[in-house]
């Protein structure tokens, strides 16, 4: 997504900043019945044997080229798309587009967040943004201040009224993107939404958005899933398994499939602006070599 020049920045802070004291706002009514529902949710899916936490599953053992395919469906079509002035989720074929510059991920909790969830989180976020600059081969951490990657923790109130911080934090961002984040449906747990200014295909901003009456399990499934996302991998499709980028909910851990997709996302010998059809046998390389050759 297109946006305006950002304001001068200072220098890249040291590590991140400790988090205050604080005491959490009671939750309101709205937001008991959302814990409610979203704890519902995560029981059903349990007892289907669902959020699954093996990173490399004995059962779902994949080739060269299943990380081929899952990699042009995930990192070359976009989740969501404009259409009649409104997001609408629907793949569409896009370029590869990634972040050149340091990724910078700032964790921002609503007044509603308990002390003991925000220092708990923000260790997981913190050890998780490592895991993934070893991953990429790129810097991605995390900051006190002065970020570019967004992270925010919200329950149903204060997301709704998250419309004048959005616009602070990602200058340009426009309305269809404000209202969706407001009017966020209860089919969706969490979102990111990375954007490039200046029509590039590198990422310049992202914003994630984390419900904050997830339970435990489901939350850290969205910071795995979006944190990742967000650094150029923006779809879900039911024939990536073992994967979190599937909307089935079956794990609810990075995989070592997602590690591959990642590794390869970054590697120096895919553009940020190619498309599959270019792209297809530098892919195809890059995954026989992960694979050790096995196709």
């Amino acid at each position: 997504m297109p946006l305006s020049d950002p304001p001068a920045q200072d220098a890249e802070p040291p590590e991140a900043a400790r988090l205050p004291e604080t005491v959490s706002l009671p939750p309101s009514s709205a937001s008991e019945q959302v814990s409610r529902y979203f704890a519902q949710i995560e029981e059903q899916r349990l007892s289907r044997g669902l959020l699954r936490q093996e990173r490399a599953p004995r059962d779902l053992p994949f080739s060269a080229r299943d990380l081929e395919e899952a990699f042009v469906r995930i990192a070359l079509f976009e989740e969501y798309s404009f259409v009649g002035g409104r997001i609408v989720e629907r793949a569409t074929p896009s370029s590869l587009r990634r972040w050149n510059t340091p990724v910078r991920m700032r964790l921002e909790f609503g007044d509603s967040v308990p002390p003991a969830q925000r220092s708990a989180d923000t260790a997981f976020v913190r050890n998780y943004a490592a895991r993934l600059a070893r991953l990429t081969q790129h810097p991605v951490s995390l900051v006190g201040e002065r970020g570019n990657f967004h992270v925010l923790v919200l329950s149903e109130d204060e997301r709704s009224t998250i419309g004048p911080r959005l616009q602070t934090l990602v200058p340009g961002i426009d309305s269809v993107t404000l209202d969706l984040v407001r009017d966020l449906p209860l089919s969706v747990s969490c979102l990111v939404l990375a954007f490039s200014r200046s029509g590039s295909d590198h990422y310049t901003d992202a914003v994630a958005v984390i419900r904050a009456e997830l339970p435990e399990l489901s939350r850290r499934a969205c910071y795995y899933e979006e944190l990742a996302q967000g650094l150029g991998l923006p779809n879900d499709d039911p024939r990536a398994r073992p994967s979190l980028f599937n909307d089935t909910a079956e794990f609810a851990v990075l995989t070592a499939l997602d590690e591959n997709l990642l590794q390869m996302l970054y590697d120096e010998r895919l553009r940020p602006g190619m498309r599959a059809r270019e792209a297809r046998p530098v892919i195809r390389e890059i995954a026989q070599e992960l694979m050790g050759g096995a196709s």
